[in-house]
């Protein structure tokens, strides 16, 4: 296993900033997403861990071993970092079977031929692709190739394997078939894993922890589920969640250890606990934004004393699930979402039931969160 940090990094193209003093810490075993939007700084990132970057700024250490110091102008060569890196095309050699690539890396390391049989199959085994043996890459499908490209990179044991977008040219079921595969992959290898990915869903459901990104930088790193409920901004909130989540305009007034805000819905009462440790007012009056997912609203057809009455706008029944547009009293849209099919008429009364708990607070000015969920 291997433990990286990156501290101070920053790479230009030219006069384009396209790293802007990066420091993030991978522990040993992590399977770290690097999340964002194309054009955020996140391949350039793990080309920089990798080798196939260098950066102007910043110092790099794998296992307290430096690989990169700008000041000193020293960058180790990729061969040197212990790392395998699968690239988002399959880059498998067309003139070999499964067994010879596979193999082929084994071999120009000089390892013993029964080590290097014995590595092939177990590398297939975890795969699930023994049947694929002596076939060539042309004989596979996309989702197989993918399959031996992963393989032929842990079959080397490295100590950390680096993974750029490898799923994006997969359809949607195989993509779910192979997140399940390289979970059970780093569960059992235990090897350090840095993922890329601009796929929300890839980063919530295999890290252990994530780096979000934004033009450059690095906006919050948190575990999947601390990301989900509590993005660090407003962009971060807004880009996270799928659907996305509602953002709703309202007043915020601090007075001693008690936060009140008040928006279109409802008004709410908050305990100093629940806050971040942003810079608020001690005192005074102050613009907020109001921040709720989906699926925290909870819709009922019967009045009662904590339901909030609304409007149906429409009714989006999706079989597993069914998203319902709401208006409040002051014509404000926003969006729920019910597990299994629900039915509502277009105009109907029906009353959101939302738990304060569940609610993030936003700074208008700032976009910072100051109030987390529980």
């Amino acid at each position: 296993m291997s433990k990286i940090v990156l501290s101070h990094i920053d790479k230009f193209y030219g006069d384009n900033h396209v790293l802007r003093d990066i420091n993030l810490t991978i522990e040993d075993g992590d399977f770290m997403t690097l999340l964002g939007p194309s054009g955020c700084g996140k391949t350039t990132t793990l080309r920089v861990v990798s080798g196939l970057e260098r950066p102007q700024n910043g110092v790099m250490t794998i296992d307290g071993e430096e690989m990169i110091n700008a000041d000193l102008a020293y960058f180790a060569e990729p061969s040197k970092r212990g790392l395998n890196l699968v690239f988002q095309s399959y880059a498998l050699w067309p003139h070999m079977t499964v067994r010879n690539n596979i193999a082929f890396g084994l071999k120009i390391q000089k390892l013993p031929r029964a080590e290097v049989e014995k590595r092939v199959a177990d590398s297939l085994r975890m795969m699930r692709i023994e049947e694929y043996i002596d076939r060539y890459p042309n004989e596979l499908s996309g989702g197989q190739q993918q399959r031996v490209a992963i393989a032929r990179a842990v079959a080397s044991n490295p100590k950390l394997l680096l993974l750029d977008e490898p799923l994006s040219n997969l359809d949607a079921r195989l993509r779910v078939d192979m997140r399940s595969e390289l979970q059970r992959i780093h569960r059992e290898l235990g090897t350090t894993v840095i993922y890329v990915t601009h796929d929300q869903v890839e980063a919530l459901t295999m890290s252990t922890k994530i780096a979000l990104f934004k033009a450059g930088e690095i906006s919050q790193v948190a575990t999947p589920m601390d990301l989900y409920m509590n993005p660090i901004d407003l962009e971060a909130a807004d880009f996270i969640g799928n659907p996305r989540i509602n953002f709703l305009e309202g007043a915020g007034h601090m007075d001693g250890a008690k936060l009140h805000v008040s928006c279109e819905l409802a008004e709410y009462e908050f305990d100093r606990s629940d806050m971040t440790e942003q810079e608020i007012p001690e005192s005074g009056d102050f613009p907020v934004v109001v921040a709720i997912r989906p699926e925290q609203i909870h819709l009922t057809t019967e009045k009662s004393t904590d339901g909030i009455p609304v409007k149906v706008y429409a009714n989006q029944p999706a079989g597993s699930e069914t998203l319902v547009s709401l208006q409040g009293a002051g014509g404000t849209d926003f969006l729920a979402k019910e597990i299994g099919l629900a039915q509502y008429d277009i105009d109907q009364t029906v009353y959101a039931h939302i738990a304060p708990e569940k609610i993030n607070i936003y700074d208008a000015k700032s976009t910072r969160l100051i109030k987390r969920t529980r």
